[in-house]
């Protein structure tokens, strides 16, 4: 899958807090400072891991998925529960004994992977999509944690239970990050799938973080620049865009953005019953 390079996406952009949020490192045992601290880097700035960005995002999608193509775990797998992944420790198995070369067991691992996992990855096939740590812009940080209170209740008084008080750290609305992610060798249904989870971000329609429920974890995503280069069964394009890239040359790249719409269209082809297709082709002609 990666053993030749066939085209690259590069998306850069911000990610804004909308309201506070609050990606939690644990509970601290230090004797003094917040109860629940938020992850940061090694400069004490607040970090949101690629893996937050990644699962969250992953999660949406495997939503929209059950939503079209229903629970068959051969299409939409949940990767949390072994039982239910595309394919099991010992379907794997099986396909190992009956496929003995390369190509063609991948190409049989593959056909049985379910739609998410072709782009996010699984135990079995490596992730085409890499999300940086996001990390504060240095230019907007200047230390402000804020510090909320936090009570469990008792169910039968209605009140706070005793010795039940707690406080918890929270990275304040209005703060950005800066957002990088890469994609390789992707299908272009892939990347229309990836095209539909990022709108979600850019709508403010995924939280991050805990405390979701009570409004917290709301961002906001505004992507930059969309970055395309596709040089598959092409190699002088390949040598082009080895050359620019060395000389720092921009034009090695396209604008993504022209393609969005082809790429969601694949998308749609690829969900859409090979026989609703030839129903629609045929009443297109007529």
């Amino acid at each position: 899958m990666f053993d030749t390079f066939k085209n690259r996406l590069e998306i850069t952009g911000t990610l804004t807090t909308v309201t506070a949020l609050r990606i939690s490192k644990g509970r601290s045992t230090e004797p003094i400072g917040s109860d629940l601290p938020v992850i940061k880097d090694a400069l004490g700035r607040p970090l949101i891991p690629g893996s937050s960005f990644k699962g969250a995002l992953r999660s949406r999608l495997e939503s929209f998925l059950r939503g079209i193509v229903g629970s068959d775990r051969k299409l939409v797998a949940n990767p949390a529960i072994e039982d239910e992944w595309s394919i099991t420790s010992q379907e794997m198995k099986k396909i190992k004994e009956n496929f003995q070369d390369d190509r063609a067991l991948t190409a049989e691992i593959l056909k049985h992977t379910d739609l998410v996992s072709h782009l996010f990855g699984s135990p079995w096939i490596a992730s085409k999509f890499q999300v940086r740590d996001l990390t504060v812009i240095p230019d907007a940080w200047f230390g402000q944690y804020q510090e909320r209170d936090g009570v469990a209740i008792d169910r039968d008084t209605e009140t706070a239970a005793d010795g039940k008080l707690y406080d918890f750290q929270v990275v304040p609305a209005g703060t950005p990050f800066e957002f990088k992610a890469i994609v390789e060798n992707a299908e272009p249904w892939e990347l229309g799938l990836l095209t539909i989870g990022l709108h979600q971000f850019e709508t403010e329609q995924i939280p991050l973080g805990g405390g979701r429920s009570r409004g917290l974890g709301v961002v906001k995503l505004e992507i930059d620049k969309m970055r395309w280069v596709d040089v598959e069964n092409h190699p002088e394009f390949l040598l082009e865009y080895l050359k620019k890239l060395v000389m720092g040359d921009e034009s090695a790249y396209e604008d993504a953005a022209d393609y969005k719409d082809e790429w969601v269209q694949k998308l749609i082809d690829r969900l859409t019953p090979k026989e609703t297709q030839s129903s629609e082709t045929l009443t297109q002609t007529q």
